[in-house]
């Protein structure tokens, strides 16, 4: 028996929504995923029929030659590895703990992350030791898997365009221009139910790769690609629609990277692509806090959040990714970033800035509530992260690996976020990308996050699935020395209910609750009346892989509904 046989067997069992769609499904009442053609997207017509080789017609400086002259730090998502010159040859081959590092390594993901005094020639050692081990394309490998093709051609142009093109020249041209048609041939393209922000990526890796080597074809398949995209992973608000921060800042980068190279090469594109940008930038401020940008949601492995914050408001806008940068093109968005109109207000799209004195907090809760699928979001309906003055106060966790998938990850779940739970359910049931809709609006309703003259309000429908639970709503109270957050839950019979709130600071027990100290030294009393507040220690992520010390501040009681419970935090 098949071990995706059993794994789908045990989702079976264990969702009682999936067993409602399912009798649903028999009945008629509700639709199936629409159909499709994979890796075959609408945009390109009925008659496209691939995308045919092209010789390249650019020309790169080479990269100097021999071999590197000391050892190099590859930083891989999830893993270090420390290479000596002479160990490239077997690298590709080594095992490694997270599918990730892997991918990352064929990705050549830490060639924009190499220290400025690393030796470049590392990168034709590595290029000449993964060509002789996968050089020729394998499109059922991990090695040429559409995503991994692309993010290899970008680092690696971007790179050459610095340092030059690993000897001989013209043997890594022809193996670059053969990485248009892999990525073409297998376009992440799975129907408008399950298609992700790859096939965004896969565009942008054929644009690139076209422009830079002369490729028209290529060129023009990414672009269009790219547009149509962009308009649909995108909401309305300019913020991306899968439920992360991380991955709003790493798109951001590329409709930048994208806009860069359209503008430099005259491309018609670089109008729309600039629109894109500027409402994708615009929301960056509601995103970044005063103490750093919160980690809501999932985490990319493509590189970590502290190579963008040169994007972010007040960043550094010659470190990171800008760093890698022609002076030109990091002039040119740098005057867009730093001009760039107030954006929409994101809230109907699920997130909420807002700031009260010396406090400031993002929120997020997805429309509907429940995840976005496919997406990088999480069971945070309410999460919220918290600063004060300047300092992290509650956070977000993030999440640092995929090896589990799913919301089967403990990162994912309503336990490594600022929320409630009631009788130990997840505020809205498991996302699958083929529910309709209305199917989802019977099962949960949605959530509403609104601001209100004294602090945030929430309102959501996700726990009117149990039974004898209603909606349950949470209104946060600032004041200069106190913060009131405010729980209700409707209903009738008696229930668990849990809150939790995570933070980075140091704990201590108190009389009443727990007393926080932030590295400044700000001391702040927590309490939840007389429930006690149980401590546990945890981590966060700074970066995929990258973990940092946190504890989990948990309330449990069982109430009767309707229900009204307060947390307090207290300025001391």
């Amino acid at each position: 028996m098949s071990s995706a046989f059993l794994r789908k067997a045990g989702q079976f069992a264990a969702d009682p929504v999936l067993r409602r769609w399912l009798r649903a499904r028999l009945l008629r009442r509700t639709p199936g995923a629409p159909a499709f053609t994979p890796h075959r997207p609408p945009v390109l017509g009925e008659g496209w029929s691939g995308l045919a080789p092209e010789p390249p017609c650019a020309v790169f400086a080479p990269l100097p030659p021999g071999p590197p002259a000391r050892p190099i730090r590859l930083r891989l998502p999830g893993a270090v590895l420390n290479l000596a010159p002479g160990e490239e040859a077997g690298l590709f081959d080594r095992p490694l703990p997270d599918l990730e590092a892997r991918l990352g390594l064929f990705r050549f993901a830490w060639v924009p992350l190499m220290a400025a005094d690393d030796d470049p020639r590392w990168v034709g050692a590595l290029w000449a030791a993964w060509r002789a081990r996968h050089g020729v394309p394998d499109l059922e490998s991990w090695a040429w898997h559409p995503y991994t093709a692309a993010e290899r051609a970008i680092n690696l142009l971007t790179f050459a365009a610095r340092h030059g093109l690993p000897e001989p020249v013209g043997d890594s041209l022809a193996l670059l221009a053969v990485h248009g048609p892999a990525i073409a041939a297998r376009l992440e393209y799975f129907g408008p139910h399950h298609t992700s922000n790859h096939l965004f990526n896969n565009g942008r890796g054929l644009a690139l790769l076209g422009l830079a080597l002369g490729l028209p074809a290529c060129a023009d398949l990414g672009f269009a690609l790219v547009l149509s995209e962009a308009e649909r992973i995108f909401r309305p608000s300019g913020l991306l629609r899968e439920g992360s921060s991380h991955y709003h800042l790493l798109l951001t980068r590329s409709l930048a990277s994208l806009w860069l190279a359209a503008r430099r090469h005259g491309r018609p594109e670089a109008v729309p692509l600039e629109a894109s940008l500027r409402a994708a930038a615009a929301q960056l401020p509601v995103l970044a806090l005063p103490g750093g940008l919160p980690l809501i949601g999932d985490i990319s492995p493509d590189c970590p959040p502290s190579h963008l914050a040169g994007l972010l408001p007040g960043g550094d806008r010659a470190s990171g990714w800008l760093a890698l940068l022609d002076d030109a093109d990091r002039a040119a968005l740098t005057a867009l970033l730093d001009g760039v109109a107030a954006g929409a207000d994101p809230a109907a799209d699920g997130w909420l800035r807002a700031d009260f004195g010396a406090w400031a907090g993002l929120w997020h809760a997805e429309p509907e509530g429940w995840s976005m699928m496919p997406g990088h979001g999480h069971q945070d309906c309410g999460g919220f992260e918290l600063h004060h003055d300047g300092e992290k106060l509650l956070i977000d966790r993030g999440r640092g690996s995929y090896a589990v998938a799913g919301e089967a990850d403990p990162d994912v779940a309503a336990i490594a976020h600022n929320g409630l739970t009631v009788d130990r359910a997840e505020p809205y049931p498991p996302n699958r990308p083929y529910y309709a809709p209305a199917f989802r609006r019977a099962v949960a309703g949605p959530a509403v996050l609104a601001r209100a003259e004294d602090g945030v309000a929430l309102a959501h429908h996700g726990f009117a699935r149990l039974p004898g639970v209603g909606i349950a709503e949470r209104h946060w109270r600032f004041t200069p020395q106190r913060l009131e957050l405010r729980d209700r839950l409707d209903g009738h019979s008696r229930h668990e209910i849990t809150r939790r709130l995570h933070t980075p600071c140091a704990v201590e027990r108190a009389e009443r609750g727990v007393i926080l100290t932030t590295p400044r030294g700000r001391r702040f009393h927590l309490a939840a009346g007389d429930a006690p507040v149980l401590v546990v220690a945890e981590q966060s992520w700074q970066a995929y892989g990258e973990p940092a010390p946190a504890t989990r501040l948990e309330v449990t009681l069982f109430a009767r509904l309707p229900w009204t419970g307060l947390l307090t935090i207290e300025v001391l």
